[in-house]
Parts: C-alpha cells; sequence; structure tokens
C-alpha cells in the first residue's frame, strides 16, 4: 500500500517498479501526491507549470504507465473525469460532493478487503469492491 507522506520520493517509487526516471513521470507522480484526486487536465497543468510544454499525450503516456506499474490508482466517479492517486493496494472507498465535486478517502467499510462479499460471486473470486458514497461536503451544506 502506498500512502502520501512526507517523504514521498518519486524517483524511488518509479525505480521500484522498474520505471525509468524521466522529468514528466516525476513531475506527474509529484503533482498526485500532492493533490490527491487530480484530473488528467489538472496534473497536466501542474506539470506544465514546473516543466514547460509537455504534450497532453505525454501526461495520459505517464499516468496509464503508473496505474499499470501500481503507483497510481484510477477512480473514475460517475459523470465525472478520471481522477487518479498515489493511495493504492489497500481497497479504501471514496466520499464525493454532489455539489462541488470534492473526493476524499474513506478506509474500507467493513473488516479487510475486499471489504464488502456479494450474495453471490457467482464463481468469482473477488479481490476488490469499489464503493462510493455520494453526499453533500461540509462546505456546501
Amino acid at each position: 500500500m502506498q500512502r502520501t507522506d512526507g517523504n514521498f520520493d518519486p524517483r524511488e517509487r518509479l525505480r521500484s517498479v522498474g520505471l525509468r526516471v524521466t522529468a514528466p513521470r516525476v513531475a506527474v507522480l509529484g503533482t498526485v501526491a500532492a493533490q490527491p484526486h487530480s484530473d488528467a487536465d489538472e496534473v497536466a497543468a501542474a506539470v506544465r507549470s514546473k516543466l514547460g510544454s509537455v504534450s497532453t499525450q505525454a501526461i495520459y503516456d505517464v499516468l496509464k504507465a503508473c496505474v499499470n506499474a501500481g503507483l497510481l490508482r484510477r477512480i473514475e466517479p460517475a459523470g465525472s473525469p478520471a481522477r487518479f492517486e498515489t493511495r493504492t493496494g489497500d481497497n479504501h472507498h471514496h466520499l464525493v460532493c454532489r455539489n462541488c465535486g470534492t473526493v476524499v478517502d474513506v478506509d474500507c467499510v467493513v473488516g479487510s478487503a475486499p471489504c464488502l462479499t456479494p450474495s453471490d460471486a457467482r464463481g468469482f473470486v473477488v479481490d476488490e469492491a469499489e464503493v462510493t458514497f455520494w453526499g453533500l461536503c461540509p462546505d456546501c451544506l
């Protein structure tokens, strides 16, 4: 499980999964660590402010490579663009504000992963449950 903390080192994280350390990859991971639940456009804007000209395709390629390597988790709240976070591997869930779109983490609903057990798994071996809670955040109430 990866959590964002003061010791988050994008270079070390990239090396740990065998990905080459490049400026765009370091900038993308650093941005997502600093701004969890950012969408690709928000990541791109932050990366460009650090590095200058970086293509949109390069940002998407880095996000995809980092998701595939397990460095980032991609979440897709209904009606919202995909968002990215560095908290991976713990099967946590999310609270989403219907008004402003704020997304925050919430730990596993009950017990250990996959947190919920379907009434009939129909032969599947379940290893993850994705739960999104919707409501209004304190600022929007």
